[in-house]
């Protein structure tokens, strides 16, 4: 979500998945994939913005967040 989203704030991540994502998020940061990259400036309280590392793009073998995988490839609607 926040590879195919970002910048994307929290709020936004739970929107689509319907769950909290709090420590998910915790933990794809400790593992450093993902990294705060600024605060919303347009949204009430200024909620903090993720998105992917250099090293989530490197586990990933890909060279840039444009070549990750279209939804048609995977068989997303």
């Amino acid at each position: 979500m926040v590879a195919y989203k970002q910048p994307v704030t929290r709020g936004a991540i739970e929107d689509v998945r319907g769950v909290q994502c709090g420590p998910v998020l915790r933990q794809l940061m400790d593992l450093k994939l993902v990294q705060v990259t600024g605060r919303d400036e347009n949204a009430l309280g200024r909620p903090l913005l993720y998105g992917t590392t250099e090293q989530f793009l490197t586990r990933f073998g890909l060279a840039r967040v444009e070549d990750l995988p279209k939804s048609h490839e995977f068989g997303a609607a």
